[in-house]
């Protein structure tokens, strides 16, 4: 024998003893259990809660996860970071709008291959959909399909992760066809299910301590939004209204100022309720050209009576009929001015607005929704309910006519601003931040050294001086803004984000309308600062215009990433699932923004300094 043949042949001696060592101490029946999937573990039941569903309507769905005893599954979310959650992701559909998901409420079980008691679900488990058909939606049978992602382990080991995929048959009816409720005792533990949205569970936990709590909570909510920039049209507004008043019976003048409010509030719940039930994005309606002109020329209009060209007031016949007077502005006009007044608001959602847009939609009940949206105006119009009866008693205040003329004058400018701003949004979207920097330094100009009033006044003139230098001050500063460099978006194709799963690449994607003042905050604050920009680099930056709302394109985008509201950024991880603590909602600072990016981003990748 030679001694290559020699050498194979003790090779293969070798190899033969350690396979029968290998078999004796794992018999062959035990080696297959680690090849044995999570899936196996599992079966699944669906049902809808009502026979058939009509085109435009709201039904549930519920995925039952039924697990092999002693089997169990990790929680939505899990206690230890490194077990992967049960996690239930819908497929795109065109024609079908998840609004909610909700996950049953965990076990705390202890067991022997953890050292700390472990967050599971076992035996039976719902998953709790709430969903919305489009009026478009074809008729006759239709498959939901979804994708469920488990972990099963037993007391001694864990299986390898599975993706087990869902159907869900819907038979979709026409509108007017009826609904009848169906699978009741399934749908029980809807109530007591965990909502998955941290933001919507934030709100939907208000409701925890009672309605009533519920509702202060939210009209300190209102409140709180009055620290947003879109406000300051509404302060000038309400001096506008309320500044020539006349009538010096405080009660009436209180009166007034709560029927204004009133507008307010109802223009606000109104608007909120559409935008919940209907699934429309809040302030959308405000994408319209002729819409946005609309309000630039009410602003021009308000501004132009600012400066003593006119009063506004309603018509004499219709004052009459009110027991007002020629010069005083009727209930009716004060109640019609609230109700113009509530959509300035509308384009600055912050996140707690879509969270209550969520909930509102899946609570689904209208009179519920109008009266959380309703109570939320209320904080939102309290400071006006202040001013407006202020404003009225201004002209009892002795020696008030100088000073009054000169803010009133100052009112006159933010409105030119604000008028500017919304016909640039109109016309040219592009340039309406220069509109700012023209108002806040010719503006900032006249306002402190042109204007001639309160002459011979040290105290005053030196407020005036003070004023327009910090204008000039803020104009120069936000000019300086406008030169800075942010980070380099690419426009949103599927192309682009396949391209980026290829890669492992994660991705960071903005969605954003030319009407959004927290996108301009955003886009000129936070995505111009250098740590931002660096922090991101490594991402695959890709943005969404959701200015033109009712285009299909965007209604598609809108359902997919389930976007209530913008600014709105999503991050996809190099696995093409979204990191849902990460998600960004409304405007953020850029340390409060890198603390997303840093949740988005994988552990091999690092932030650059």
């Amino acid at each position: 024998m030679n001694p290559f043949s020699l050498e194979r042949l003790l090779r293969l001696s070798v190899k033969s003893m350690l396979l029968l060592v290998l078999l004796a101490v794992f018999p062959f029946e035990n080696t297959t259990a680690q090849f044995i999937s999570s899936g196996d573990k599992l079966n699944l039941a669906t049902a809808l809660n009502v026979d058939q569903v009509e085109r435009g309507a709201e039904f549930k769905a519920v995925v039952e996860l039924n697990l092999e005893y002693p089997w169990h599954v990790n929680a939505h979310i899990p206690t230890l970071e490194w077990l992967i959650p049960t996690e239930l992701q819908l497929r795109r559909s065109d024609h079908i709008i998840l609004t909610d998901i909700r996950y049953p409420p965990p076990l705390t079980m202890t067991f022997g291959f953890a050292d700390e008691p472990l967050d599971v679900y076992e035996e039976t488990s719902p998953i709790y959909l709430s969903l919305r058909t489009s009026s478009s939606t074809p008729l006759g049978e239709y498959i939901l399909r979804a994708d469920l992602t488990v972990q099963a382990c037993d007391d001694m080991q864990c299986l390898a992760p599975a993706t087990v995929e869902v159907e869900i048959p819907i038979s979709i009816v026409e509108a007017g066809s009826g609904m009848t409720p169906v699978n009741e005792a399934q749908f029980l533990a809807f109530d007591d299910a965990q909502i998955s949205s941290g933001t919507q569970g934030d709100i939907s936990a208000l409701f925890d301590g009672g309605l009533w709590l519920a509702f202060i909570g939210i009209f300190l909510i209102g409140l709180a939004l009055n620290l947003t920039p879109c406000v300051y049209p509404m302060i000038s507004v309400t001096v506008s209204l309320f500044g020539g008043q006349q009538d010096s019976n405080t009660l009436r003048v209180f009166g007034k100022a709560v029927v204004y409010v009133l507008g307010i509030a109802t223009m606000y719940s109104v608007l909120g309720v559409i935008a919940a039930l209907s699934g429309g994005l809040f302030g959308s309606w405000l994408q319209s050209p002729w819409m946005l002109g609309f309000i630039g020329f009410l602003m021009f209009g308000l501004a132009l009576s600012m400066f003593g060209l006119y009063e506004i007031q309603m018509p004499y016949w219709l004052t009459s009929k009110l027991g007002g007077s020629g010069n005083t502005t009727g209930l009716i006009g004060l109640f019609i001015s609230g109700l113009v007044v509530g959509i300035f608001a509308a384009p600055c959602v912050g996140p707690p607005i879509i969270a209550l847009l969520a909930y509102v939609g899946t609570v689904g009940d209208p009179v519920f929704g109008f009266w959380v949206f309703f109570v939320l105006s209320l904080g939102l119009g309290l400071p006006y309910l202040i001013l407006g009866t202020f404003s009225g008693l201004m002209q009892k205040l002795p020696k008030s006519g100088t000073w009054m003329i000169w803010v009133k004058k100052l009112f006159g400018i933010v409105l030119i601003g604000v008028g500017g701003f919304y016909l640039g949004l109109a016309l040219f979207p592009q340039l309406v931040e220069w509109v700012i920097v023209a108002t806040l330094l010719i503006g900032g100009i006249y306002i402190g050294f042109l204007e001639r009033s309160g002459k011979g006044n040290t105290g005053f003139l030196a407020t005036k001086y003070a004023t327009g230098l910090v204008s000039v001050v803020l104009a120069a500063m936000f000019y300086m803004n406008l030169q800075k460099e942010g980070i380099i978006w690419e426009t949103y194709s599927e192309d682009k984000l396949e391209i980026a799963l290829e890669r492992g690449q994660p991705v960071m994607i903005d969605f954003y309308a030319d009407w959004c003042i927290p996108c301009l905050e955003l886009e000129r604050i936070t995505f111009t600062d250098e740590t931002v920009v660096n922090a991101t680099q490594d991402m695959m930056r890709l943005k969404v215009d959701l200015t033109n709302f009712d285009s299909p394109e965007s209604e598609a985008l809108r359902q997919q990433y389930n976007i209530a509201g913008v600014p709105t950024i999503v991050f996809i991880d190099d696995q093409g699932n979204e990191v849902t603590q990460a998600r960004v909602i409304g405007f953020l600072r850029p340390n409060d923004f890198l603390d997303r990016v840093a949740m988005a981003m994988p552990s091999e990748l690092t932030l650059h300094e």
